[in-house]
């Protein structure tokens, strides 16, 4: 996950694993390069330019909301796919934003200017903030959407800014039918053979003077400075590629006691928790096609973490992390001996100590009860009616995908799982006695729901400033109030006292790691800014006797085509086409060993030449634990091949017209 700026370091290797362009070709601020064909899409996924009119693919659970926003029952764009016939039909996306970086800059000296060793954190803190802030206010300019941000690299070690320019203006062009973007599901999801056609396209407008404007009929399609051509060579074994994204987030240099409290505590139990609501979930999914188009978003965002946590777990164990920490942090303990860093494994010890029985019952009320929607749209309300605020907007989109039987079947799992495994301690006192009154959650339940105004759409759309009162006594309110009030009594002093401890000694550790490994190439962990990691295609022995062969095709789709199951239901459409031969072949999806992380879904996968062979969409099982330590033997990102990309818009979505404005590289 090198930054695109110092790519001139890592140019050589590159070149010695087979890439074919120049460091100015990635990252150049002087001319038109790679970079910017690249997006932050919205604010957690990828993006990439494929024309000079532009077009934009990025992944299909990238654009889900979006598809679903414009989804009914009557107009089923998740169930049927949605594909514009011609610009006029292309559907806005009030909110949704692309972030085009426009450079970035090593300001460490000017954030640290004026800071001094004899200063306390706090005013380290201070000082770098106020500093920081009068860096951005030097180059940002919103009325022409250029925002910065200062972001800290390597445990605040070093300082990059980040410049980017935002398009407000982005419009839905084509999806498949989830039947094809989202195939597999829940079962497929982080697994190998993978078969799902994880694509949405989208086009950026902009204002006649190509800048940044709001949503407007008038304005036109965003010319790039850069966008890339597409190769329909495709891959096989061992070809370079690269990608080219925002990875979201990654603890690569953390302690063993952090790896232990991930693997063996936090993992498990959350994966427990959200077993309980996705079984709630897809009960009702499956009774009432209305709710499966409600809940679809929300079902996805809580499975895609539950099986990763999964994966997670097995990897750290499999490969023995956390013994492999602890010898490492032996070795630096023994080196350590005699210098400033003497005693610092220690300190991190005690601070993770003191941390992490608050920090899990923090997990634990976000995985619980803050997970029921009538608690977090009544504190919410509340929030709003204090500030002065309209509710109107607010209401119509809780609503619109509310489903009632399973919120109230979610309530009694959580407050039932939540009191089991949470001693008294970390518990509301208040919530305790509300419990013991009741007798049973069940009950609670029955008397919440009854007595809550919340579960009354046009009596919460009626509410202003002047309900307040009567908003605060509500059930809801007062429950969400309990644990937000406990939170930040009991629980918060505790994790933001500890954090700011943990942070300064991983700044320490951080410096005496690459004192401790001269030699080694760090990168400083993901935090969402855009960084390149290249790799080969390669498949991969996930067991004893298996090989997984780096390249799937529609043949296995067919082979898992099964109408009784929903996630495996393919359109008929394709089973037409397939049913009329020579398509057995056809890619789908291909493995490398890139390193990636969550904001690399969408990321162009790029081949030797700097072409477009593929989007980045996921990570196998066995290597999802990455993000905390990556093992070349196990981890592997999955890409959509975009040549299946390609046969999906002209045989099922039959826009061809979108290649006239394309450019093909072979």
């Amino acid at each position: 996950m090198w930054l695109p700026v110092l790519i001139s370091q890592r140019i050589d290797d590159m070149h010695a694993h087979g890439f074919r362009l120049t460091a100015e070709d990635v990252y150049s601020i002087n001319q038109a390069s790679l970079k910017d064909a690249v997006v932050l899409f919205g604010s957690g996924c990828t993006g990439e330019l494929v024309s000079r009119d532009g077009l934009l693919f990025t992944n299909h659970h990238c654009g889900f909301g979006q598809i679903q926003r414009h989804s009914s029952v009557e107009h089923d764009y998740l169930k049927d796919g949605f594909w514009a016939m011609s610009r006029s039909e292309e559907l806005p996306n009030p909110g949704l934003t692309v972030s085009f970086l426009e450079r970035m800059d090593d300001v460490t000296a000017a954030v640290l200017r004026g800071y001094e060793p004899a200063m306390t954190e706090a005013q380290r803190d201070s000082l770098v903030k106020a500093n920081g802030d009068a860096i951005v206010k030097q180059v940002a300019a919103p009325d022409k959407g250029i925002q910065a941000r200062v972001e800290a690299l390597y445990y605040a070690n070093q300082y990059f800014l980040f410049v980017y320019k935002v398009y407000r203006d982005v419009r839905l062009v084509g999806a498949p039918p989830s039947s094809i973007g989202k195939f597999g599901g829940d079962t497929d999801n982080w697994m190998w053979p993978r078969h799902t056609g994880d694509f949405s396209i989208f086009r950026v407008y902009a204002g006649r003077d190509n800048e940044p404007a709001d949503y407007s009929p008038d304005n036109v399609p965003f010319t790039p400075k850069r966008f890339f051509s597409i190769s329909r060579a495709g891959v096989k074994e061992g070809d370079f590629t690269f990608v080219y994204g925002c990875p979201g987030s990654t603890q690569e240099y953390v302690t063993s006691d952090a790896v232990r409290y991930v693997g063996e505590v936090s993992d498990p139990e959350k994966i427990a928790l959200r077993t309980l609501r996705l079984d709630i979930q897809k009960k009702y999914m499956a009774q009432d096609p209305a709710v499966r188009i409600q809940y679809a978003s929300k079902n996805a965002g809580v499975a895609n973490a539950w099986k990763k946590w999964q994966g997670e777990a097995k990897g750290i164990a499999r490969l023995g992390t956390v013994a492999a920490k602890q010898a490492y942090e032996r070795r630096f303990a023994e080196w350590a001996k005699g210098t400033r860093y003497e005693g610092l494994l220690d300190r991190l010890a005690a601070l993770y100590a003191q941390r992490n029985p608050v920090y899990r019952a923090y997990e634990y009320f976000r995985e619980t009860v803050y997970t029921v929607e009538l608690l977090s749209f009544a504190t919410d309300v509340a929030n709003a009616l204090r500030a002065a605020h309209p509710v109107g907007e607010m209401v119509e989109e809780f609503y619109k995908d509310y489903y009632q039987p399973i919120d109230e079947e979610t309530f009694v799992a959580m407050v039932e799982a939540l009191d089991r495994n949470l001693s008294a301690e970390f518990k509301p006192a208040w919530f305790c006695e509300q419990l013991a009154a009741y007798g049973s959650a069940a009950a609670w339940r029955d008397a919440l729901y009854a007595q809550s105004l919340f579960v009354d759409r046009d009596r919460v759309a009626a509410l202003t400033p002047d309900d307040l009162e009567q908003v605060q006594a509500d059930p809801a309110v007062q429950l969400g109030l309990a644990f937000v009030q406990f939170y930040q009594s009991e629980l918060r002093p505790v994790i933001t006292e500890t954090s700011s401890a943990l942070n300064l000694a991983y700044r320490e550790y951080m410096q005496a790691q690459m004192e401790f490994e001269p030699d080694k190439a760090f990168y400083p962990d993901a935090n969402l800014t855009l960084r390149v990691a290249y790799g080969h295609v390669a498949g991969y022995s996930p067991a004893d006797a298996v090989y997984y062969s780096p390249v799937s095709t529609l043949k296995g789709i067919i082979e898992k085509d099964n109408p009784d199951i929903y996630d495996y239901n393919i359109p008929q459409v394709l089973r037409d086409i397939y049913a009329e031969g020579g398509h057995d072949d056809q890619p789908v999806c291909f493995l490398a060993t890139n390193h990636t992380s969550g904001g690399n879904s969408g990321s162009p996968v790029i081949n030797a030449d700097g072409n477009l062979v593929g989007i980045n969409f996921d990570r196998v099982w066995e290597g999802t634990m990455s993000d905390i330590v990556f093992d070349p033997e196990y981890c592997r990102n999955i890409s959509l091949d975009i040549r299946y990309l390609l046969f999906v818009i002209r045989e099922v979505g039959h826009a061809d017209w979108l290649f006239d404005e394309m450019v093909f590289a072979d």
